[in-house]
């Protein structure tokens, strides 16, 4: 099932194929086809915030940096919640390459090809954290909410790792921000915004936008892009870190699917319908 824009801040279920994916498309059966207003964006981190799947990130690193360098990788730079393009660059710095202007997309495509050739271990040599499906499917229930993503990773290799976990009927992949595009994190945040509101027609503020990721970096890209935070303690950052760096609110982890909701309620508030 698909659903589309039907004015601003308005979703019909059930609309023509290709149409964009509305938040409780294909997954609450007790739903019938209607108009629901789109008032919340609800904007999550992958990595070690849905799953952790480094081992095989790093293998398809590899084999990327040997294509578009011819040789062999000796140290991959640490993610530490950036983006892909700025873990290019380091990484091709600190095995001594002079980087020039065609290795960010070259690298980026052999990132892509890698990492999709290694799609079918993502299951086998990863895992969804604790919770992360029923938070996702919990969230999509609450009224006027839209999920997607904001992550270092590149777009395709994104999708790759949600669809591995059956997290991906849950997430608007369209408005989201991506590890390609060469955004600090803050201003990519704003550029989800303005593609939920090109796509549903409602205005994303920090009053109806919320940012759940497990890093002190996602946390200062909400401050300054403009979005409450939720904190996950699953993964770079302790709970002391994320709450010191200024998150809203602070989980342990997603594993109790109604408080992950009540955190999104509580930041979050009804956006006005009307775009200016």
């Amino acid at each position: 099932m698909t659903a589309g824009v039907t004015g601003a801040g308005w979703m019909r279920q059930g609309d023509a194929a290709g149409a964009p994916r509305g938040p409780y498309a294909e997954h609450d059966p007790r739903r019938t086809p209607t108009e629901v207003a789109i008032n919340r964006l609800v904007l999550w981190n992958i990595d070690l915030t849905l799953v952790d799947v480094a081992i095989v990130t790093r293998d398809a690193y590899v084999d990327a940096f040997r294509m578009v360098t011819g040789r062999p990788l000796v140290k991959l730079a640490p993610a530490l919640g950036r983006p892909d393009s700025e873990i290019i660059f380091e990484t091709l710095a600190v095995n001594g390459i002079a980087v020039e202007d065609h290795h960010l997309p070259r690298f980026l495509d052999a990132l892509a090809v890698c990492f999709a050739e290694r799609r079918g271990r993502l299951a086998k040599d990863g895992r969804a954290l604790p919770g992360a499906k029923d938070a996702l499917k919990a969230v999509s229930r609450l009224d006027g909410a839209v999920q997607s993503v904001l992550t270092g990773t590149i777009k395709s290799n994104a999708v790759h790792k949600l669809k591995a976990f059956g997290l991906d009927k849950w997430v608007d992949v369209e408005v989201g921000g991506y590890g390609e595009e060469v955004y600090p994190k803050a201003t990519l945040l704003q550029v989800a915004q303005g593609r939920a509101k090109a796509r549903y027609g409602a205005v994303f503020t920090a009053g109806n936008t919320v940012l759940i990721g497990d890093s002190t970096r996602d946390v200062q890209a909400a401050k300054i892009g403009g979005a409450a935070m939720i904190g996950v303690a699953s993964g770079r950052s302790t709970a002391a870190e994320l709450r010191e760096a200024g998150a809203g609110i602070v989980l342990s982890d997603l594993s109790n699917p109604s408080e992950v909701v009540a955190a999104v309620a509580r930041l979050t508030t009804p956006a006005d319908r009307t775009a200016p």
